[in-house]
């Protein structure tokens, strides 16, 4: 019974998860004057991305010109055109990419296009988005999408009448290069200071759910316009504050990147499913994902319009922790509320530490499960990296990114496979398995990575703790309630550290944790001995709920930094499983299920293996150009 509980939570959560993920469907040329329209935007994406478009091609020429009457002649902006020049290092990619440099005139030439306000003393709100390419690729998602969805968003802000703002429209050059074509407008045009807000729309691949992961700082004011306009887009939205931090400690960047540093508020909107089809010939019109197109747009339209309507733009204030729940609202709160959250876990983890009386050593041994999780977690999701890429793994080259990202779902749900096999062990009580074969299967992984993969001091620090914690005798706790009570005391522990440390990042541990420990101290009042079957209901709730967020939330977080680290997956098991953990095997069928998971557990990791080398016999990617 208790394995049906698990199971069938855990394939709720998953059934959710997947609900939450899909991309709205598309809308037809039929919808209201007033409302984005995908089939519309792809007539200007059929017809922008025919073909490959950088910077200084014929075809580069001839997508400006179309863009310039599409804003003046169709959409009656006033429009000009602005040129400046190529930084050095864009001049030398350009000739990486066999284009002579003097052919561009060393230029980058941006698109404006300007809609009045009837106000024009209040600050404008930009849209953004640019037309280049890199040679090969046509481009229909990078970003021909974005130009698009912006051209459909100025005919539908138009279709609702006269806004008290400016809307500026921004289509910048040079973005593959160097984000050349923004720094030239915001380093000089005479709109620049005159821009309060900006919508910058992007993508990386060619479909998948566009998600808001980027604003300004001291963003607590437009993260508050974005949730007002979340229940006026079918479909939902996806943003947390942890893509927020963790695209700012990233190297790259997009446009938005260059009037944020300038202080200007903002939302930076991308899809990045698909993702073969990134700087690939593949990124066809006929090959994009319309659904993410309804689903940018849409939400550039509902941003857009909230703020040239607004009476004041969101004013700068702190940011706040905040993320969606399953797209249909955004859950936000000062980053001091974490404290308070923690507060309550500590009381809720009291009441059910008292109530079943778990001596302290027994929590300490579940505290060590869940490190023998994330370490083992690690290891070999690595090492799941390493069997996904090309051979020549320890070569960080532009061919070795363009493969991994071919084979990105493959190591996704093989790393997805891994994790789950390491939490089954758990669950079955690693404490009964053969210790030297948990160890031997770490200490191999880790070896294969430092020598096939280069060397790697944090896959080696996991490795060595995986490999003591796998071979101590008695690490592993006795009972169920130590470990629940453990992996509790592990999640609030990390709540605390990413408090202090990352605090708009740590409601990921501080609201899972106080999910865990408040499901805790309920089961142990209604029962201590966990003797009941039924008793499990509470943790199968919180694990259909919490567990099918974390899914899905899991899925945008490995598109974004599962390729370089696929560990972080290790994170979102220990967080499911301290969900899950009090529907292990006990009782009178504890052996047999016990023995069930740990026979799973084993042709999990055996069917991930097996399917990571037949990948292999596929196709090594088309050529493509680096940027």
């Amino acid at each position: 019974m208790r394995l049906l509980w698990l199971f069938g939570s855990l394939a709720l959560a998953l059934c959710l998860a997947v609900w939450s993920s899909q991309s709205p469907r598309p809308v037809g040329t039929d919808a209201p004057a007033t409302a984005f329209s995908s089939a519309r935007a792809m007539v200007d994406v059929r017809e922008i991305a025919r073909a490959p478009h950088p910077l200084g091609s014929a075809e580069h020429a001839r997508v400006r010109a179309r863009l310039i009457q599409r804003l003046g002649t169709d959409l009656g902006l006033s429009v000009a055109t602005q040129a400046g020049p190529l930084s050095p290092e864009s001049i030398r990619r350009l000739e990486a990419w066999d284009i002579d440099p003097a052919t561009a005139n060393f230029q980058a030439v941006n698109v404006v296009g300007v809609l009045a306000g009837t106000d024009p003393s209040l600050p404008a709100i930009m849209l953004m988005a640019h037309y280049d390419t890199v040679p090969g690729s046509p481009g229909a998602a990078d970003d021909t999408t974005g130009v698009a969805a912006v051209l459909e968003t100025v005919r539908a802000i138009r279709a609702r009448g006269p806004a008290p703002r400016t809307l500026v429209v921004l289509l910048t050059d040079a973005e593959e290069l160097g984000l050349d074509g923004a720094r030239v407008f915001f380093g000089g045009h005479p709109l620049r200071d005159r821009i309060g807000a900006v919508i910058n729309l992007e993508a990386r691949g060619g479909g998948g759910r566009a998600m808001m992961f980027e604003t300004g700082r001291d963003s607590a004011g437009i993260v508050d316009l974005f949730a007002g306009v979340v229940p006026r887009v079918p479909g939902g939205v996806t943003s947390n504050s942890l893509a927020a931090l963790v695209y700012e400690a990233m190297p790259n960047g997009t446009d938005f990147t260059i009037p944020k540093d300038r202080g200007i508020a903002g939302l930076n909107f991308a899809f990045i499913g698909r993702a073969d089809q990134y700087h690939d010939p593949a990124s066809t019109p006929a090959s994009l994902d319309q659904g993410s197109v309804q689903h940018i747009g849409t939400q550039s339209l509902e941003s857009a319009d909230a703020l040239l309507r607004a009476r004041t733009l969101p004013a700068a204030g702190p940011s706040r922790a905040y993320a969606d729940v399953f797209g249909l609202l955004i859950l936000q709160h000062p980053v001091a509320i974490g404290w308070v959250l923690l507060g309550l876990t500590a009381l809720a983890f009291a009441i059910a530490g008292l109530k079943t009386c778990v001596p302290a050593v027994e929590v300490g041994r579940g505290v060590l499960d869940g490190l023998w999780l994330v370490s083992t977690g690690v290891v070999l999701t690595h090492a799941v990296r390493l069997l996904a890429g090309p051979m020549a793994a320890r070569a960080e080259t532009a061919e070795t990114y363009y493969t991994l990202l071919r084979r990105l779902p493959w190591m996704q749900a093989g790393a997805a496979l891994t994790v789950l096999a390491v939490a089954l062990v758990v669950l079955a009580g690693r404490g009964r398995m053969d210790r030297r074969v948990l160890a031997g299967l770490v200490l191999l992984a880790t070896a294969t990575v430092q020598v096939f993969g280069g060397f790697n001091p944090l896959i080696l620090g996991a490795g060595v703790v995986s490999v003591l914690l796998s071979l101590l005798p008695g690490t592993a706790p006795r009972t169920v309630w130590g470990g629940w009570l453990g992996l509790i005391a592990l999640v609030g522990g990390l709540g605390m550290a990413m408090q202090i440390l990352a605090p708009t990042a740590a409601y990921l541990f501080v609201w899972m944790g106080l999910l865990a420990a408040v499901a805790a101290a309920v089961t142990a009042l209604a029962d201590t001995g966990l003797t009941r079957s039924r008793i499990a209901l509470p943790a199968a709730l919180v694990t259909v709920v919490g567990g099918g967020w974390l899914m899905a939330m899991a899925h945008p977080v490995f598109l974004g930094i599962g390729m370089d680290m696929p560990g972080v997956l290790a994170l979102i098991g220990l967080l499911i499983l301290t969900l899950a953990r009090p529907m292990a095997p006990q009782g009178a069928g504890q052996r047999g299920g016990q023995a069930a998971l740990g026979m799973a557990a084993a042709v999990l990791i055996l069917a991930c293996v097996v399917s990571l080398v037949a990948v292999h016999r596929a196709p090594e990617p088309s050529a493509v150009v680096t940027t």
